[in-house]
């Protein structure tokens, strides 16, 4: 493809186009907290079921398609963009029963393809989720098989809900066996024998499917051959709790169960499945570490654990004598965040060392073997596999380098290329440099920069800074076809490791969380100063981008620095940070956010950084881009909503302020291929015209 060049306009010129916005009616809602009224003038905007929502929607959506649709340049961006996608995509295989299971995409199909081979190489789909629904929207989520692969229960959603259906088959045949069971959501499928599986779910709410609060999650066993009514509730009942979680050790010995009331911490409970009512025994009896059963052998649990541990450890322990004081170091803690997987009777820890993979490789005795030797640095994953397997898969990828997936003998350690990337892109073009800037308190936050070789430098750079910052999330380096394109035209792509995330530990996210969340923002303001000072880019060429709390590091940042950057970027996010623990599962972010009802101190801090009510009237914003999806259960769009009427109302200057939002679509998981082109190339298209390009000629 010929080099593609950006020629620039003047950015006062593109507010001669600002659009008109629709008239948002303000409502007269106000809640009172610790006695301070604050106004919810949009609340009304939250009724998902409401025709005037609706017409909203509706009215929103043509605003800005008519808007994305005057950029000049925006079809060669989605020409690029389906060339660069459209290319056949493997996953690693998977041995279940008598046949290695793996997805397949052919290029651009909405959904990828889940095919089998057996031990003679025939080779057959198994299940198509593109035939799921004509316009590609239903995608299949979890699968799981019976120990010997004769059975399998898969879960699918429609429109991107988490809220979800499993159907159960004879894996052979291919035949539904089983009534369909619904009203699933955030669980996992795990047999035991052939007799039927575990799953979780929570009471179908009273009100809107997708907004109403969703607070005591509970564990079923399905029994092959019965109705869905029948099911016996296994653990949650009598122990009230948000997310509850059970899986069957490889040896059908044990049922494990987790349970947790926010998304940090966790009980932890076994049950011996041989013996006939026999009772759970309480591993972990509180909610102030992260565990994990992650295999046993005989009575000896392995589990993985931060208790005492902040980068994690791995600790063995009888279940016949569980409690904490009995844990055993197997493999004791390092200076680096562990994550843990088995296969071929090994143990594989995977470290990170400044956000890129070491993994070392250990016995059935904590002996270490070897440290698996990686390509390059960046995110190695995978390594799961049954006791008997003596094959093994991990795939690798970085910021320049399309997943590869490579084949590991676990007797040797010696790694072979299975399946090498077929994308039409030049990754020897591109580099990505590791830089330590300082954040606002002093604290040192790793930042990798990944552009065109031979860039100058001269802060005229068109540059997306992503971040997160939450949730104990690591951004560890990974390729993107969209993020190719991007920086195919010039582009810088910059991903800070904010704290929030799990990059170095418990501290590391602790220091971004409840009252500490100010560091999250003032560590990505000192990314964008960091970039502008060593003249990557400048103010006019800076857009700031995040999704989901991401989103809400976005939206905190525009408004208080609303100078630093022309563009924001927000994606699916949690945006009215006083009332977001009143929707679905949104009570279980409390260990990271803290809530309004807390105290007075935990509302005010709040208050002060909610992007809903920190717009201000006179105020010139950057240009904006908000994006949503009509079906996402998790973060409700309804926070999207109120920001870009918050924004629309307020704006001062010619910046435009847009919301996109996606029909019959999510949080994002199970998204259609058309859906996420289409997304990513508006914007690219809006960010690009936004900070002056006018075209981009052949």
């Amino acid at each position: 493809m010929k080099k593609i060049l950006l020629l620039m306009t003047t950015i006062s010129a593109l507010g001669q186009n600002a659009p008109k916005y629709p008239q948002t009616q303000k409502g007269s809602v106000t809640d009172n907290y610790f006695g301070i009224t604050v106004a919810d003038p949009y609340r009304w905007l939250e009724d998902d079921r409401s025709t005037e929502t609706a017409a909203w929607v509706k009215t929103e959506n043509k605003l800005t398609f008519d808007y994305l649709k005057q950029i000049p340049f925006r079809e060669a961006i989605k020409t690029r963009l389906e060339h660069l996608w459209n290319y056949e995509k493997e996953s690693a295989p998977s041995l279940e029963g008598n046949f290695n299971y793996y997805y397949k995409n052919d290029g651009l199909q909405n959904q990828a393809v889940m095919w089998r081979k057996d031990i003679k190489g025939k080779e057959e789909v198994f299940l198509d989720p593109n035939t799921f629904s004509k316009d590609g929207t239903t995608s299949l989520g979890e699968i799981s098989f019976s120990k010997d692969g004769s059975l399998a229960a898969y879960s699918i959603s429609e429109g991107g809900s988490d809220w979800r259906k499993v159907v159960i088959i004879n894996a052979v045949t291919k035949q539904k066996i089983d009534e369909t069971l619904i009203d699933v959501k955030f669980s996992g499928l795990s047999w035991l024998g052939n007799k039927g599986f575990y799953y979780s779910s929570y009471e179908k709410p009273v009100g809107s499917e997708l907004s109403a609060k969703t607070d005591q999650h509970k564990l079923y066993f399905h029994t092959i051959g019965t109705q869905q009514k029948t099911d016996k509730v296994i653990f949650g009942n009598s122990h009230k709790r948000r997310y509850v979680g059970g899986s069957v050790t490889e040896d059908d010995h044990y049922l494990v169960i987790t349970a947790a009331n926010s998304t940090y911490g966790n009980e932890l409970y076994v049950q011996d499945l041989t013996k006939k009512n026999s009772p759970l025994v309480t591993v972990v009896a509180n909610f102030e570490s992260d565990n994990s059963v992650i295999d046993n052998h005989g009575e000896t649990l392995f589990i993985e654990t931060d208790y005492k541990a902040a980068n994690k450890r791995i600790v063995t322990v009888s279940v016949n004598e569980p409690n904490s004081k009995n844990w055993k170091d197997f493999i004791p803690e390092t200076n680096n965040v562990l994550g843990i997987t088995t296969g071929g009777g090994y143990f594989f820890a995977h470290y990170m060392k400044d956000a890129v993979s070491v993994i070392e490789q250990f016995d059935a005795k904590g002996t270490k073997v070897r440290v698996i030797e990686l390509p390059d640095l960046g995110t190695a994953s995978g390594l799961r596999g049954k006791k008997k397997e003596k094959t093994l898969y991990y795939s690798f990828t970085n910021y320049t380098m399309p997943p590869t997936i490579y084949q590991l003998d676990v007797a040797t350690g010696k790694s072979v290329v299975y399946r090498k990337s077929k994308a039409d892109f030049q990754s020897d073009l591109y580099e990505t440099q590791q830089v330590f800037y300082t954040s606002k308190d002093g604290t040192k936050i790793p930042m990798m920069i990944t552009y065109k070789k031979g860039l100058l430098l001269n802060g005229k750079n068109p540059t997306i800074l992503y971040g997160y910052g939450g949730f104990n999330i690591s951004l560890t380096p990974s390729f993107s076809i969209s993020n190719a394109v991007w920086m195919e035209n010039g582009g810088i792509f910059a991903v800070p490791n904010l704290r929030g995330g799990g990059e170095y530990g418990k501290k590391w996210h602790d220091a971004g969380t409840q009252q500490h969340k100010q560091n999250v923002f003032d560590d990505f303001i000192a990314a964008a100063e960091y970039l502008i000072a060593n003249n990557y880019t400048s103010t006019p060429y800076l857009a700031i981008r995040g999704g989901s709390n991401g989103g809400l590091l976005v939206g905190a940042v525009m408004t208080q620095r609303p100078d630093l950057m022309q563009v924001a970027l927000p994606a699916v996010g949690v945006l009215d940070m006083l009332r977001y623990h009143t929707f679905t599962a949104g009570a279980g972010w409390a260990y990271d956010y803290g809530t309004a009802q807390d105290s007075k101190e935990m509302f005010d801090y709040l208050k002060d950084y909610s992007p809903v009510h920190n717009v201000k009237s006179g105020v010139a914003y950057p240009a904006t881009l908000i994006t949503t999806g009509d079906h996402d259960d998790r973060v409700v769009p309804a926070h999207s909503f109120k920001f870009a009427a918050e924004l629309q109302d307020k704006q001062t200057g010619d910046n435009p302020t847009l919301i996109r939002i996606d029909v019959k679509a999510g949080h994002g998981a199970g998204k259609s291929v058309r859906a996420t082109i289409e997304e990513n190339v508006d914007i690219q298209a809006f960010t690009l015209y936004n900070m002056g390009f006018k075209s981009l000629p052949k």
